[in-house]
């Protein structure tokens, strides 16, 4: 082979090999940048992340007690998570929220409970609004009411609302808005023991602008009492109360309500436990009947629409379904008078219960009760109430803002009470003694104050109690000790309120000048008290 043919020989092979080497040189650098880029990526994300995660474990760390009391009643009050779940949760987040010891159940039992002495004990420091027409009133609405326990206990409870409450907030009054001021464990109440009582608190606490209460006798005459005594307050009726008493004078003795009502229960049995069963009536219960009974008439309502005109084949749903309506189709008349009456009052109050009761909602009222005759002893009753209602409200600087006009808070407090920390023996004392940290706010100044409360203090108050817990463990495992219930029952209930406030006397010099007269002889001493802070009351 001769040298030209050598060199181009060996000059193909080379630009073969060029031309591999520069896509493998060419297909690597794409990659490279495409590794770089990802890479850089990555480095940024992780760097985000890593910020996150160290503002959350900031958020998260529990640096003292202070910090761990408050998530623990963040737990127990917010979230509504039971004690022992409360425990569980710190054992397991632990390490997440640098917990060195995790507390115990009765732990977060003993701090629920200095909460609630606490709160009481700072109740007589509340400052309300000023009450136009009612300079000595403390500002505040007193709402109250009673619940039963398991036992011969009945709870008392007075809560505090700013009588300004719609006027600073938006619908209607909730458990954050309202202040545990007393509660008090009786076998029995009475208008006497509960203007007692109250007149207790008023001479800690101050005369309230109003009380809010709904249609029970004992309030009623305990309201009154206290008027005679010199310590008159406007009363407000609930308007939920006030709406059921209507609908229950109006159709409590109507001749079809009780074939109404056993027809709703053969209709429950004959749909229960078929393929029918999602068309069978709501549990309505029978205590204050009337406040839930437009659920059942407005379910026998919708029922009776499936049930046409006309007849059904033999074996069909539609047949099953009449068969198990019983005398239910005669009271069509019944039904439809009672919602015509029940839809247009329940929007009264639910546009009452957020708004207040004012002019503007009045005239609301009006208009949504237009479609009830005027002669109807409901739509006559419920104005009657609005316009006494009105007239406190005008006599309160209210009229044009709203007065508060629902008691639905206290209600709800029973009901968390009774379902939430209780245990599965609703001991009366036991509910009582955890109400008022079921009231207001929480804050860290919260976690403060139960750090304040000595072991003494709560000692003082539990061991002076009775227990049902503590009698069904001593007595139901051992026969013949029955003589040890009769022992714990003799102790004294629950009765809490701010002391009286302790009088330090101090002399201060005033100098009394009248008119143009000059007086000679040493000024004029009075004596003026000196405030300290209310400790909790424990009396029988």
């Amino acid at each position: 082979m001769s040298a030209n043919s050598k060199l181009k020989q060996s000059r193909n092979n080379w630009k073969k090999n060029s031309i591999k080497n520069g896509a493998a040189a060419r297909y690597l650098k794409r990659e490279l940048g495409r590794v770089k880029k990802e890479r850089n990526l990555y480095k940024k994300e992780a760097l985000e992340i890593k910020k996150i995660l160290e503002q959350k474990k900031k958020i998260q760390t529990v640096d003292n007690k202070e910090d761990l009391i408050h998530v623990a009643l963040q737990l127990f009050l917010v979230a509504r998570i039971g004690f022992r779940a409360i425990s569980r949760v710190f054992r397991i987040l632990g390490d997440y929220m640098v917990v060195t010891k995790t507390p115990s159940t009765q732990t977060v039992i003993n701090w629920i409970t200095r909460l609630s002495l606490a709160r009481i004990q700072s109740s007589a420091q509340l400052v309300g609004s000023n009450v136009h027409g009612d300079c000595f009133s403390n500002g505040f609405i007193w709402i109250l009411d009673t619940s039963i326990g398991l036992g011969a206990g009945k709870i008392l409870t007075v809560l505090a609302l700013d009588a300004h409450h719609h006027q600073q907030n938006e619908g209607a009054p909730t458990l954050q808005e309202v202040h545990c001021i007393a509660v008090s464990v009786a076998s029995s109440w009475t208008g006497e023991k509960i203007a007692d009582f109250l007149q207790k608190i008023i001479a800690t606490s101050g005369r309230p602008a109003a009380y809010l209460k709904d249609g029970g006798t004992d309030l009623a005459k305990a309201t009154r009492i206290l008027s005679e005594r010199g310590l008159l307050s406007a009363d407000i009726d609930d308007v939920s109360h006030v709406i059921a008493n209507l609908l229950k004078h109006e159709y409590g003795n109507h001749p079809m309500f009780t074939t109404f009502l056993s027809a709703c229960g053969k209709a429950s049995k004959k749909l229960k436990q078929t393929t029918l069963a999602c068309l069978a009536p709501p549990k309505v219960s029978t205590k204050a009947r009337f406040m839930n009974l437009h659920r059942l008439v407005k379910w026998a309502d919708q029922l009776l629409k499936h049930s046409p005109k006309g007849g059904a084949a033999k074996g069909s749903l539609l047949a099953k379904l009449r068969a198990s309506l019983h005398q239910l189709p005669d009271c069509k008349i019944f039904i439809s008078r009672f919602i015509r009456d029940a839809t247009a009052l329940l929007e009264c109050q639910k546009m009452l219960k957020n708004n207040g009761l004012s002019l503007n909602s009045r005239k609301d009222c009006q208009q949504l009760i237009a479609n009830i005759p005027a002669s109807s002893p409901v739509r006559r009753g419920f104005e009657t109430w609005a316009e006494k209602q009105l007239m406190v409200a005008k006599s309160l600087g209210l009229k044009k803002t709203g007065i508060p006009i629902s008691s639905d808070c206290i209600e709800s407090l029973f009901g968390v009470s009774k379902q939430h920390g209780a245990g599965k023996i609703k001991d009366a004392n036991r509910i009582a003694l955890r109400i008022p940290a079921l009231c207001g706010k929480l804050t860290k100044e919260d976690a403060k104050e139960v750090l304040n409360v000595t072991v003494k203090e709560q000692r003082e108050v539990e061991n002076s109690l009775p227990s049902l817990t503590r009698q069904r463990r001593q007595v139901l495992p051992n026969p013949g000790c029955l003589d040890k219930i009769a022992f714990d029952e003799a102790k004294q209930n629950l009765e809490l309120i701010p002391n009286p406030i302790k009088q330090v006397k101090k002399s201060i010099n005033i100098e009394l000048s009248y008119g143009c007269q000059e007086t000679t002889g040493p000024p004029v001493t009075i004596n003026t008290q000196e405030k300290t802070l209310p400790q909790i009351a424990i009396m029988q």
